[in-house]
């Protein structure tokens, strides 16, 4: 999600806006029961080391016939398939839901926020690779989500913007909140020229290097997303996005916020991975990758930028105008899509020059996340 606002709000309006939230989220739960909605838990990939898992998931009160329960039960009809971003929004959460999750014979009890966003790290023993784990609360079904391992000693890694940087938006950024939320489906974006033979060539140089795409995009947008990656051929990932709504602090979440601190996790996380950050330069994605290499530069092996044409700068409410503080031993990459991208790697010895197959997992070859609204 790209947000609204960034300003800060006083002590009265942050009371008032939790309290508008709250109102809208129990109007949206007490419709959804007389609809007779249904518990539901939406899976999204996850990741984590050999000793411990992220999962990621949202848990909310959806229609039946959504979900394969009820006499009525059954696939999507075309015209719901494509209003699902809308669907997703006016969804009700499930507020502190207690959601189950089995990996192998053990099952952990995790409790999901206020906004039915389940986010918990679980100490697991498991080995390098995909892996499968499954997701239960109250009456819901039984649903499936994988989880990526990065195997340990793994020393490169990628993180990748998403608007503007795999997929062309082609939007004013103003509108892109709004038309991510209520419209978006994935054929209505347009993948960044280059861009997916540049990953893939990255995870076939380097197989065990996971790949993380990192955007301001709100989770109800997540499976969108997913199979928007899928249908355009990039590398499985996890995706790391964020929560619609307003913070004791702000009325609107800040999506830069959401980019620093999910980078600052990223470096606790994998304190010995050098990340290769991607990103475009139509406001802020320089600003922020800069700030991260100062503070952790053991981190970060090279920062790519993706050049927006005059066109899209126009869109996108024009371009960076942050200076780049430069650190020695970091390279800047700049190029207008993936061939030039890959070009400068190339030089950088990031990727190979010839890049040859590997046993290497598509988005389509793991278990894909899926929609409950």
């Amino acid at each position: 999600m790209s947000p609204s606002s960034n300003t800060s709000t006083t002590g009265g309006e942050r009371h008032v806006a939790m309290r508008l939230d709250d109102a809208w989220l129990r109007f949206q739960t007490r419709l959804a029961i007389r609809r007779g909605r249904v518990e539901t838990v939406i899976p999204y990939t996850g990741y984590g080391t050999t000793s411990w898992v992220r999962v990621l998931a949202r848990v909310v009160l959806s229609d039946p016939r959504d979900t394969g329960r009820g006499s009525e039960a059954g696939p999507l009809k075309p015209l719901q398939e494509g209003m699902r971003g809308w669907r997703n929004f006016t969804s009700a959460p499930v507020a502190h839901a207690v959601v189950h999750v089995t990996i192998g014979d053990t099952v952990h009890d995790v409790e999901a926020d206020r906004g039915g966003v389940v986010d918990a790290r679980i100490p697991v023993t498991l080995a390098s690779g995909w892996h499968t784990i499954s997701l239960q609360s109250g009456e819901s079904k039984t649903v499936e989500a994988p989880v990526r391992i990065v195997a340990d000693g793994t020393e490169f890694g990628v993180v990748s913007d998403i608007d503007d940087t795999v997929m062309v938006t082609a939007l004013p950024r103003p509108f892109l909140a709004a038309w991510n939320t209520f419209v978006l489906d994935e054929h209505a974006r347009t993948p960044t020229p280059g861009m997916a033979v540049l990953y893939e060539r990255i995870v076939r140089t380097l197989p065990s290097a996971p790949v993380l795409y990192l955007s301001t995009g709100a989770w109800n947008v997540a499976p969108t997303l997913s199979r928007f990656l899928s249908r355009n051929l990039y590398p499985a990932g996890p995706k790391l996005l964020t929560d619609w709504g307003p913070t004791r602090d702000r009325w609107f979440r800040s999506g830069q916020d959401h980019k620093r601190t999910s980078l600052e996790r990223l470096a606790e996380e994998f304190p010995t991975m050098k990340w290769l950050l991607v990103g475009d330069d139509g406001q802020h994605d320089e600003a922020i990758y800069s700030e991260f290499a100062q503070r952790h530069p053991q981190n970060v092996r090279a920062i790519a930028i993706r050049q927006l044409s005059t066109g899209e700068a126009v869109l996108a409410g024009g371009r960076s105008k942050t200076g780049v503080r430069p650190m020695p031993g970091i390279p800047w990459i700049y190029a207008p899509d993936g061939a030039g991208m890959s070009a400068r790697l190339v030089e950088l010895g990031i990727i190979e020059e010839d890049a040859r197959t590997a046993d290497v997992p598509e988005q389509a070859q793991v278990p894909e996340e899926t929609e409950g609204t």
